[in-house]
């Protein structure tokens, strides 16, 4: 039976590279320099650290940060940029977690959106990913189409295509 699996993963060098030309590139504006700019990335747990002098050159990091991320291939879903920034003595801070993964409740989502659709498939969540299988490979191709209209804020990729 063809199938196919909807995955979330994040590629950490390509993120790695995306957060090195970011860097680069706010140190080289004029409007910052001589700012204070901190991008951290903890490898191990996804999560970044922006720091800034102010609110305003944070929001034009995470605007920078968003449209790099872009160009590397990466989806701008994968920051989680829901935490306030918080003050930390003169500079501002925020932390953003890179979404690496299927939550739970995202793969249920996904899962009931297939089935509302009403396509002959089936789709199981197998830990932090959910496979879908039909008897035709043209009805795994309609829900590849049907879910590049779904607004679930997660970078969504399809793997493993087997016919």
């Amino acid at each position: 039976m063809p199938s196919f699996d909807f995955t979330s993963k994040v590629d950490l060098q390509t993120l790695d590279n995306a957060i090195n030309v970011v860097t680069k590139e706010v140190m080289n504006r004029f409007d910052f320099k001589g700012s204070h700019v901190v991008l951290n990335l903890n490898k191990k747990d996804f999560k970044l650290t922006i720091e800034a002098d102010s609110e305003m050159k944070l929001g034009q990091i995470r605007d920078v940060l968003i449209s790099k991320s872009m160009k590397h291939g990466l989806a701008g879903e994968i920051y989680d940029l829901s935490k306030e920034p918080y003050q930390s003595g003169k500079v501002v801070k925020q932390d953003v977690v890179v979404k690496n993964g299927i939550k739970q409740e995202d793969a249920k989502k996904i899962v009931k959106l297939i089935k509302d659709a009403g396509l002959k498939v089936q789709a199981s969540i197998m830990d932090d990913t959910v496979r879908v299988t039909a008897k035709k490979i043209d009805d795994l191709q309609e829900v590849i189409q049907a879910s590049k209209g779904w607004n679930l804020g997660i970078a969504l990729q399809q793997t493993n295509m087997k016919s």
